[in-house]
C-alpha cells in the first residue's frame, strides 16, 4: 500500500542519515586522536638558552631548522641531528667558538664550546698551573671567539753587578721578567739578551751596572831653562840668576765603572792652576884676559959635550878624541807600555791635535815636550812619529816617572 511504503521509505532514510553521522563522528574521534598521538613536546638548549616546542614527527634536524637554529660544522648536536623526535625529547645545541692562544711567544688556535675561558682550558687540556693569563679564567668566551696570551713558569738564572741567583719568572721577554724580579736598571746598564728576547726555560740573563763619575788629578808643569848672556862673567863661567819652580795642572776625567770597576778613562778638560817659573842661567861672554908672557930665561954657560949623545924627544901621542852622541837618536823602550797609556790620553792618535793645548798620542805640552828636547824632532807632539813620541817620553820618565801622565793607570 502506498502508505505503508511511504513509512517504510523514511524508516530507510532516517537510518541511513544517523550511520552516516556516526561515521562522520568517528572519522573525527579517529582523526583528533591521531594529531594527539604525532604532537610531541620537545626541550631546547640553545648554548644555555632553554626553551619548549612542539613537534609533528621528523628528526632532531627537522626541529632545529622549524626553530631556526642555524648550525656551523664544528658546532655540537646532542643527540644528533638524524635521530628521530620522541616526546618529552631533549635537544642540546653548543656553538663553537675560535680560541687563539699565545703560549709564552708562539700562537696557537683552538675550537672550543666553552663559554668561559676557565671551562675552555679544562676542556682542551691547558692546565697552567703559575702560569700568567692576559685573560682571567671567568671572561665569557662569544660566539666571535676570543685571544689571550699566557705565560708559563721559567726557570732562568740572574746574573745581576757579578752575583748570580736562581729565579723563576712567568715574564714572557727579558724586559717582563726583570721587572717582575724587582731588577731596576737604567740607560747606562748593559742587558744580556737583550730586552725584548723571549724568555726560555734555562736561560742566563746578564745585568751589569755601569755607572760614571768625574774625577780629577792634578800633575805638575815642568819649568824650562832659559840661558840668557852676561857680559859681565868671563866665557865659561855660569850663574844661576833664577830658580826654576813647577807649575801645576788640574786634569778632569770621567770615568766608567762596570760592576764597581774601573774600566775606561776619558779626559775630558784641563786647567792651568799655577804656571811654572822659568830657571834663568847667566852665562859669561866675556873674554878671559890674556896670560902674561913668561919672563926670559937667564943666559947660562955653554955647556960642555957631553959624552953620550943627549936622547931624541918622544913624539907626543895624539890627545884621544870624544864622540858627542846626537840627542836625536831614537828610544823605544816601554813601547807597549806607552801604547796603552796613549789608548786612554788620546784613544791612540798620535797625531792629534785637539785644541786643548795637549798634542800628539800621549798628550804633550809645549812645554814639556820642548824641555825634555822634542824639538829634536819637531815644535809639537803631533808633528813627530810614534817613536819620537815614545823617546821623549822615555827622557820625561827617566825624569819623573808616570807622574804627569793622568792615564799613568793603564801603563
Amino acid at each position: 500500500m502506498p502508505g505503508t511504503h511511504d513509512e517504510g521509505s523514511l524508516l530507510s532514510s532516517t537510518a541511513v542519515r544517523r550511520i552516516t553521522q556516526a561515521g562522520v563522528v568517528g572519522a573525527l574521534v579517529l582523526g583528533v586522536s591521531g594529531v594527539a598521538v604525532m604532537d610531541k613536546s620537545v626541550a631546547l638548549d640553545v648554548d644555555g638558552q632553554q626553551s619548549s616546542a612542539h613537534a609533528f614527527g621528523g628528526t632532531v634536524a627537522d626541529v632545529l631548522d622549524k626553530q631556526g637554529v642555524d648550525l656551523g660544522e664544528r658546532d655540537q648536536v646532542t643527540p644528533s641531528l638524524d635521530t628521530p623526535v620522541a616526546d618529552g625529547q631533549e635537544i642540546v645545541v653548543r656553538y663553537a667558538r675560535q680560541l687563539t692562544i699565545t703560549v709564552d711567544g708562539e700562537k696557537k688556535t683552538y675550537w672550543t664550546t666553552a663559554s668561559t675561558v676557565g671551562e675552555a682550558m679544562d676542556q682542551l687540556g691547558l692546565r697552567g698551573e703559575g702560569a700568567i693569563l692576559s685573560a682571567s679564567r671567568s671572561k665569557s668566551v662569544g660566539r666571535d671567539g676570543l685571544a689571550f696570551s699566557m705565560a708559563t713558569p721559567k726557570d732562568v738564572t740572574l746574573v745581576v753587578g757579578g752575583k748570580k741567583s736562581a729565579k723563576t719568572t712567568t715574564g714572557q721577554n727579558v724586559s717582563q721578567a726583570l721587572r717582575g724580579m724587582e731588577v731596576t736598571v737604567d740607560g747606562n746598564d748593559q742587558i744580556k739578551p737583550g730586552k725584548w728576547t723571549d724568555v726560555t726555560d734555562g736561560m742566563t740573563i746578564r745585568v751589569d751596572k755601569v755607572d760614571r763619575k768625574g774625577t780629577s788629578r792634578t800633575v805638575a808643569i815642568p819649568f824650562d831653562t832659559v840661558v840668557q848672556k852676561d857680559s859681565s862673567l868671563t866665557v865659561g863661567t855660569t850663574k844661576v840668576k833664577t830658580e826654576g819652580s813647577a807649575g801645576s795642572r788640574t786634569n778632569r776625567y770621567t770615568v766608567t765603572y762596570k760592576n764597581g770597576k774601573p774600566v775606561f778613562t776619558k779626559r775630558t778638560g784641563s786647567t792651568v792652576t799655577a804656571n811654572p817659573v822659568d830657571r834663568v842661567v847667566l852665562q859669561g861672554t866675556k873674554p878671559k884676559p890674556q896670560p902674561k908672557p913668561a919672563p926670559a930665561p937667564e943666559s947660562a954657560p955653554e955647556p960642555s959635550a957631553p959624552s953620550t949623545p943627549a936622547p931624541k924627544p918622544s913624539t907626543p901621542s895624539p890627545a884621544p878624541t870624544t864622540t858627542k852622541s846626537s840627542g836625536a837618536g831614537l828610544d823605544t823602550s816601554n813601547a807597549a807600555m806607552w801604547d796603552r797609556i796613549a789608548q786612554c790620553e788620546s784613544t791612540g792618535n798620535w797625531s792629534i791635535n785637539s785644541g786643548n793645548g795637549y798634542y800628539g798620542g800621549l798628550q804633550f805640552d809645549i812645554q814639556t815636550w820642548l824641555g825634555a828636547g822634542g824639538g829634536d824632532f819637531a815644535q809639537r807632539a803631533d808633528l813627530a812619529s810614534r817613536e819620537q813620541q815614545i823617546t821623549v817620553a822615555n827622557r820625561v820618565y827617566a825624569d819623573r816617572g808616570l807622574q804627569p801622565w793622568g792615564c799613568a793607570h793603564a801603563a
